[in-house]
């Protein structure tokens, strides 16, 4: 399973310093559907750079430079802005820019053992933290200069984090399935009177979700869930491959991020990757370090959200009533509730 996978697209993700080494994190997304993060240092892109020069010599232009497909690996100038923390975030884009064309090349050379060997996750990546005394420095978000007059978006709205009570199943805005699972977070964006509310997941869907089926996060919630998990967050890293045996269990890839559903002593526990929900054994995932930081930060990282915990022994049943869902209105009724702007928003982001 993950020996055919090749990188799709890198992203940069953050700078970290370590004493005196400067490392790059990138945020790499999968053939298979998979994220992982990754940190490199200069010298071993250098080091890559001369591999695939002396394993690919027609793409690199050493025949005839006409066939030349390989980019070449540019360095930031020992002037730029900044000093040594300048130029490391110099580095940090270029290098964005040099996998970005890597990756645009023959498939010969991405699916290639030296790209994908360079970019699958290491035991150093995987560690879930960082020496003490180490900086993660991230790049400053890079928008549009003059956004279009007249094309308002949902989301620059202030959204708000609410919990899943229980369970619940629905449509998405563009009519695919949706559902949150019990003490799963969905973000806010509109709130309608009627009691159905907009809502977003982690894999950026959204939908009209009934309000009562939602609640707020308390610290106290919090302090529970991560000593419960033993980490900050509901996100833990594959720390090898793993090839299922049962149909119960999940597959996985070294490196892989999984969401944590449930927790148990008998060494196995209920997690979701890449739209699947079963069981993985406790001992191959450990909590993210630089992934749980970087998490949130707009990169890769949303296993999709379907598949249903319920349906597993080890999950644990509702034992109250199901909340009242509310009359869901019309969308037309919700749109005569809105102002002018929001209408606008609504309509670019469900895309009528």
């Amino acid at each position: 399973m993950a020996g055919h996978r090749h990188p799709v697209s890198v992203r940069a993700a953050a700078l970290v310093q370590i004493e005196q080494l400067q490392t790059f994190t990138f945020s790499v997304h999968w053939s298979d559907g998979s994220d992982t993060f990754v940190r490199r240092s200069w010298n071993e892109f250098r080091q890559l750079q001369k591999t695939l020069k002396e394993t690919f010599p027609v793409e690199a232009g050493l025949l005839r430079r006409s066939d030349r497909v390989l980019p070449k690996l540019p360095d930031a100038s020992l002037l730029t802005r900044g000093g040594r923390m300048g130029r490391g975030l110099a580095r940090l884009q270029l290098l964005e820019t040099y996998a970005q064309k890597l990756l645009a090349t023959t498939g010969r050379v991405v699916q290639s053992p030296v790209l994908t060997g360079f970019f699958a996750p290491k035991p150093l990546d995987l560690e879930p933290a960082l020496p003490p005394g180490s900086l993660v420095i991230l790049p400053a978000p890079q928008g549009p200069l003059s956004p279009p007059i007249g094309s308002p978006t949902i989301h620059s709205l202030e959204t708000q984090s609410l919990r899943c009570l229980e369970p619940f199943s629905t449509q998405d805005t563009r009519g695919g399935s949706f559902h949150a699972g019990a003490q799963e977070r969905l973000d806010v964006v509109l709130r309608h009177p009627s009691g159905w509310w907009l809502v977003e997941n982690e894999d950026q869907q959204t939908a009209w979700f009934p309000a009562p089926y939602l609640e707020e996060v308390s610290l106290s919630q919090d302090s529970e869930w991560a000593a419960s998990t033993g980490s900050n967050g509901r996100h833990f890293c594959a720390s090898r491959a793993y090839e299922s045996s049962r149909a119960d269990e999940l597959s996985v890839p070294m490196g892989a991020r999984v969401s944590v559903l449930r927790t148990s002593d008998r060494g196995w526990w209920l997690c979701r990757y890449s739209g699947q929900v079963g069981l993985l054994p406790a001992v191959v995932l450990r909590p993210e370090g630089l992934g749980a930081l970087l998490g949130g930060s707009g990169f890769y990282g949303g296993e999709d959200r379907t598949g249903e915990a319920h349906d597993y022994p080890d999950a644990l049943q509702a034992t109250t009533p199901a909340p009242t869902v509310p009359t869901r209105p019309s969308l037309s009724i919700i749109h005569s509730r809105c102002c002018t702007i929001t209408r606008r928003a609504l309509g670019l982001h469900l895309g009528s």
